[in-house]
């Protein structure tokens, strides 16, 4: 009996710098904590990091895939998958910056179609904007996830990518304001932003969740919510909770 497809949900965001990456990993953590399996695609092929992030040795990435499947190499995805537990699988972004404009996006949907096959999420990372591969990437997403900081120029670059959505019918968009990256920044309430973005706040990750040593975890190759010290955030660790379960439901 076929496996159903996993739910394709895509991080993204119109400013880097939001912490829209370790987001994308701290759900995967929590994903690998209620046993389900977790692909990472890395398609920011400016300054994906994931791999790094993670601390893995990395044969292929992405670009091979794109490569593969347009001169007629590709077997299957097996081939180019790098494992980071039990749960949490990777595919790479880009090694050379030159790969990029090598790479046709549309040549990667066969493989994301074969992958969904064998995993309950893929999670996908991009780069921030509204890019030729990103506008591809989000319409054929289940579910887009965007991140916003307390940030003027922020919600100024998110009000245009909103009204673009619209205009294009995606009604598939969460937004996630993320306070905890930079708890400084609290220039508007959230009934400002509500009105300066005219979307509602989906979700919020609270200033509570500042965690100051991360770049330590990232030198661990660490995910945060697999640790023990995770427990220190109870709070922010169940809505992280709430969140990524909304997510598979919707």
């Amino acid at each position: 009996m076929k496996r159903e497809k996993g739910k394709i949900i895509t991080v993204t965001s119109s400013k880097g710098g939001v912490g829209k990456t370790i987001l994308l990993l701290n759900l995967a953590g929590i994903y690998s904590n209620l046993k389900k399996k977790v692909l990472l695609l890395d398609f920011d092929f400016d300054s994906g990091s994931i791999a790094l992030n993670l601390n893995l040795t990395v044969k292929k990435t992405i670009y091979q895939v794109a490569d593969d499947i347009h001169n007629h190499r590709y077997l299957e995805y097996k081939d180019y998958i790098s494992t980071y537990n039990e749960y949490i699988d990777v595919v790479s972004s880009i090694k050379d910056p030159r790969q990029a404009t090598k790479i046709d996006i549309k040549d990667l949907n066969f493989f994301i179609d074969e992958a969904s096959y064998h995993y309950d999420i893929i999670l996908i990372d991009t780069t921030h904007g509204l890019t030729k591969n990103n506008i591809f990437t989000l319409d054929f997403t289940d579910q887009i996830l965007y991140v916003v900081s307390n940030d003027f120029m922020d919600l100024k670059n998110t009000k245009n990518f909103m009204a673009v959505m619209k205009n294009a019918n995606f009604d598939n968009i969460k937004m996630v304001l993320n306070e905890s990256f930079r708890p400084d920044l609290e220039y508007f309430n959230h009934f400002d932003i509500k009105s300066i973005t005219k979307k509602n706040i989906d979700y919020t990750i609270d200033n509570t969740f500042f965690i100051k040593n991360m770049t330590s975890y990232i030198l661990d190759g660490t995910i945060y919510t697999l640790t023990a010290s995770s427990n220190k955030h109870k709070k922010d660790i169940e809505k992280l909770n709430c969140m990524a379960k909304d997510l598979l439901e919707e």
